[in-house]
């Protein structure tokens, strides 16, 4: 499978899309603003990367709106409010035949040296 999970409001997600010619890759995008992550996807998306921590968007501007910042927060809180709030899940997120990137920085590092 091959698909790509971001922001179109994103203007990092919007210039990666647009550097790695991802539609013309045969990627599928999943705006998640439009469309949000289900449990499914995102529950897949963290087997493939260990934690949801490591999927929390903590630039967000939620993430201090809602004093998450202030919290320890649990696996299953991470998980909890990456469903409630779209913004809080970091992106891109990157699917591509086995191969999971999460985070501008990584998309970044093995698509566009």
């Amino acid at each position: 499978m091959k698909k790509i999970y971001h922001l179109s409001t994103c203007s990092t997600c919007r210039n990666i899309l647009r550097e790695m010619d991802a539609e013309a890759h045969g990627f599928e995008l999943q705006d998640v603003k439009q469309q949000h992550v289900s449990e499914q996807e995102l529950d897949a998306i963290k087997e493939a990367t260990g934690s949801y921590e490591s999927l929390l968007n903590r630039r967000s501007r939620q993430y201090r709106g809602l004093g998450l910042h202030e919290q320890v927060l649990t696996e299953a809180d991470y998980r909890r409010y990456i469903l409630q709030e779209y913004a809080l899940l970091k992106r891109p997120i990157v699917l591509d035949s086995g191969l999971t990137l999460v985070g501008s920085h990584a998309v970044k590092k093995h698509y566009l040296r």
